[in-house]
């Protein structure tokens, strides 16, 4: 088999970078170890934000998200029995979206479908080799029989435990990476959740978040140890802390639990994300906290960068864009860990927390809301920084 470049993962990193290059007119395929209904049925955060909406509108990609997608032009921070609204339209007149990400990835597998891209689902013993020379390739078994990939470019989009990161020889990668002594467990509840847009939510207990999937379908966490296990959460205790730690603010319906889980919280960056023509995009090469919501947007700027660099080389025989990947992607993942690091700790109780650390957390948390120029770099952040 031969292509341009071969891409394993077929999660939005993947996808993505399949449609990006086939806009640029480059061929391409997706490796895939699990099966479409798994893949599709992952269910994963799904806050997009701005330039993401319009780039999945712009690749065709994106009309069921602009019917069913719930726009949010701002969001509250709960604490001291009060709402706090972000206005996010009237700082950066921008908003994000709230669209699950398996729903993204049915739209980006149906497009790349329709479009002939060719998806090779549930392929075996995955492992790549010359990613130091001209000639990568990617070698795997599919419907029982061993075949080789050759390609110019391997994209490795397959997540923080895939293959592709672990290739890259001992020593060649730096790693950075924090722990935190906190997670979430998290719900999905069959009920309307208690307001129009996201609740990020204070209180000396933890934290808590209250979003949505859709008007009737609410998505909802709280801040617990990070060893915690869920059977210390039946259902009761988990609708008595959310009407707690939402402090009266807004009337919280109950509804049953369709799905329950913990969340662990970590950070990690790997530089650089490329090593000879093996590309690491999305969660292969980093992982934010939730708290931001970063998650899923920087893969997919990975993979707009990622594209055009390409795109260029089979264009002019240039390699600036492609030497100048990594450092290009870095500089907006630290960005992004920079501030899903600072929602972190401006909202959960760190378990050393002294009353100083308390009062000052309250204090911050006043300044975001009463300044209009603290507010304004929240909302910058949160709705997405320009591509670079």
């Amino acid at each position: 088999m031969r292509t341009q470049v071969g891409i394993v993962g077929a999660g939005p990193a993947g996808l993505m970078l399949a449609h990006l290059l086939s806009r640029h007119g480059v061929e391409s395929i997706v490796l895939e170890s699990r099966s479409r209904d798994y893949v599709e049925g992952r269910i994963r955060a799904g806050l997009i934000e701005h330039w993401v909406r319009d780039l999945l509108i712009e690749l065709g990609v994106g009309e069921r998200m602009r019917r069913e997608g719930l726009f949010h032009s701002g969001i509250a921070l709960a604490f001291g029995e009060a709402l706090h609204r972000i206005d996010f339209a009237g700082l950066v007149g921008k908003g994000v979206t709230i669209y699950g990400q398996q729903e993204v990835v049915k739209d980006l597998i149906a497009g790349r479908l329709a479009d002939g891209g060719p998806i090779l689902f549930e392929v075996e013993d995955v492992s790549v080799a010359g990613i130091d020379g001209p000639s990568p390739s990617i070698r795997f078994r599919h419907q029982g029989r061993a075949q080789e990939l050759a390609c110019d470019f391997i994209g490795g989009c397959d997540g923080f435990h895939g293959v592709t990161r672990p290739s890259i020889p001992d020593g060649a990668l730096s790693v950075f990476e924090r722990d935190y002594p906190f997670g979430w467990v998290g719900i999905l509840s069959e009920s309307p959740p208690p307001d129009d847009e996201l609740i990020y939510a204070y209180d000396n207990g933890g934290f808590a978040l209250y979003t949505m999937r859709s008007p009737l379908l609410s998505r909802l966490y709280l801040q617990c140890p990070a060893d915690d296990d869920l059977a210390n959460w039946p259902d009761e205790r988990i609708w008595q802390e959310l009407h707690r730690r939402l402090g009266g603010t807004r009337r919280l319906a109950q509804g049953r639990i369709v799905q329950k889980g913990i969340t662990p919280m970590r950070s990690f960056v790997v530089e650089p994300m490329r090593h000879g023509r093996l590309f690491l995009a999305g969660d292969a090469a980093h992982i934010v906290p939730p708290t931001g919501a970063k998650g899923m947007n920087l893969a997919i700027a990975d993979v707009h960068v990622l594209s055009a660099a390409i795109a260029e080389w089979y264009r002019s025989g240039r390699t600036d864009a492609l030497d100048d990947y990594s450092q290009t992607c870095l500089r907006r993942v630290w960005k992004a860990q920079r501030f899903s690091w600072w929602m972190t700790q401006l909202l959960h109780v760190f378990p050393d927390a002294t009353p100083f650390d308390r009062r000052r957390q309250r204090a911050e948390l006043d300044y975001v809301t009463s300044s209009q120029a603290a507010a304004t770099s929240l909302a910058e952040n949160y709705v997405g920084l320009p591509l670079a």
